[in-house]
């Protein structure tokens, strides 16, 4: 019975977020941050905006911006890896919303959440300023080499 809900779990969880989504935009004009992607260097925000076709009527105006880290590396964590040619970006990835929801169907309470791809790793393009990233480098002292680790973001990784 539980495994027959689920795909109304997941369709009620997608149009909680659509009417979210709905609520969150005023007809002041005044554009909304729907999505802030520190890892992939993205923001896509929302507004509403007089038709062109029929000034009465507003339409959604979606914009998204994308900074292209021109030296990222193919793996951050490795200052010798390859300078990285390819950025993928795919709107349902962005959008993503891996915090569970608890939503009520039939009197009972589940949690949810929105998307079904949340163990997956994600591919950053830049630094998480809140996470702690090291790589181990050669380092030659008095002609004895040692692997050292070192911080690539150190305020994340010391406690102040």
């Amino acid at each position: 019975m539980k495994s027959s809900l689920l795909p109304w779990v997941a369709l009620a969880v997608s149009l909680e977020f659509v009417l979210v989504a709905g609520t969150l935009l005023d007809y002041d004009g005044e554009e909304r941050v729907l999505v802030n992607n520190k890892c992939k260097c993205t923001t896509v925000t929302s507004r509403l905006v007089p038709s062109k076709e029929n000034p009465d009527e507003e339409i959604l105006e979606r914009n998204i911006r994308i900074t292209v880290p021109l030296r990222s590396r193919q793996n951050i964590s490795d200052p010798t890896s390859p300078l990285r040619t390819t950025f993928v970006y795919r709107m349902a990835e962005l959008c993503k919303k891996c915090d569970p929801v608890e939503v009520e169907l039939g009197g009972e309470i589940y949690e949810a959440q929105q998307s079904t791809s949340c163990n997956e790793p994600e591919t950053c393009y830049t630094y998480n300023r809140d996470k702690c990233y090291t790589t181990t480098f050669p380092f030659i002292y008095h002609g004895e080499t040692k692997h050292i680790q070192a911080a690539l973001t150190p305020a994340s990784c010391y406690a102040d």
